[in-house]
């Protein structure tokens, strides 16, 4: 039964990536919606990060029998790969860079923020969840993705 439920949320958060209309002509801005879309989607699913932190606390035990965990992976990191080989084909991001890599970097900025703003926000001594405090994460993330992938200014 929890395998299913697992299969269901990803199935979930695939179809909203999958609805996701990026213009891969403006690859910059296509990269960030991608960055856009999982941070308001993790806020709006907290149920989605919940269930992650249980099934990595049980070592991933339930998805590791899923015949279709990998099939999850598969959408985000094409529409990843996708506006990655579009801003280095335009040669605007540095051609070195992977979809895994950078889905990673995104997805785990995101998470981690998310998933810790509780405990964060007393050892911080501020609240993570104000607006403006959001909003400020969600620009460091995308000014950070945004340094990665994009190619250096010649000297």
């Amino acid at each position: 039964m929890f395998i299913a439920v697992i299969e269901h949320t990803y199935r979930r958060f695939n179809e909203a990536e999958q609805a996701l209309v990026l213009d891969t002509t403006q690859p910059l801005a296509a990269l960030e919606a991608v960055v856009h879309f999982v941070w308001t989607y993790y806020q709006k699913n907290p149920e989605f990060i919940t269930l992650l932190n249980s099934e990595n606390l049980l070592r991933g035990r339930h998805i590791a029998k899923s015949a279709r965990a990998r099939e999850y992976s598969s959408p985000a990191l094409a529409i990843t790969d996708r506006v990655l080989q579009a801003g280095i084909a335009q040669g605007l991001f540095r051609a070195e860079l992977n979809a895994r890599d950078l889905y990673l970097m995104i997805a785990s900025m995101a998470y981690f923020y998310l998933s810790n703003r509780f405990t964060l926000s007393s050892f911080l001594g501020e609240n993570l969840e104000a607006p403006a405090a959001l909003a400020h994460w969600e620009t460091f993330v995308t000014d950070a993705v945004r340094r990665t992938v994009v190619t250096s200014a010649p000297a």
